[in-house]
């Protein structure tokens, strides 16, 4: 994974069947990069919804979620539509796995992301990681740690 400290790639994926969202639009903002193996399967489905529930706790921290997996946008919007998301699953498809692979987050042997999470703070600076077993959702707790480290760093620096 990429270090912290570390300035993020910018990237530009599809966040819908025509539109794309480029990274660098959300400076600002701090940004959570979700990558997951695959739509449809157990453990991907529940940690996005357990994400989708704490939408209202990442925004309190001016944070944007955002989902990334290999899957195409057609597969997204479907999963999206499911599910009742209310942040983006980015299509990292064609070609497929160029940002995971960016981001060092790619399994070359099953073809997908890994489990992988990403705090950005407003400047687009890698705050924190994690890299979670395959089958193991990662919960939400480390997020929320860095999240309010961050705060807690911005109120202390003002």
């Amino acid at each position: 994974m990429i270090a912290t400290g570390t300035l993020a790639p910018d990237f530009e994926l599809y966040s819908t069947l025509d539109q794309q969202l480029r990274l660098s639009e959300l400076r600002g903002k701090k940004v959570i990069l979700a990558f997951y193996p695959a739509n449809w399967s157990p453990v991907c489905d529940d940690q996005m919804n357990l994400y989708n529930e704490m939408g209202k706790y990442f925004a309190r921290h001016n944070a944007q979620l955002i989902g990334i997996s290999v899957d195409s946008k057609w597969s997204h919007l479907a999963f999206c539509e499911h599910n009742k998301f209310h942040f983006p699953l980015l299509a990292d498809f064609e070609p497929k796995g160029e940002v995971a692979r960016l981001y060092e987050v790619y399994n070359d042997k099953t073809g997908e992301c890994q489990r992988a999470l990403y705090v950005l703070d407003e400047d687009g600076i890698i705050r924190w990681s994690y890299l979670s077993p395959v089958g193991i959702n990662p919960g939400a707790d480390g997020i929320l740690n860095a999240l309010e480290e961050l705060d807690n760093v911005k109120s202390t620096n003002q």
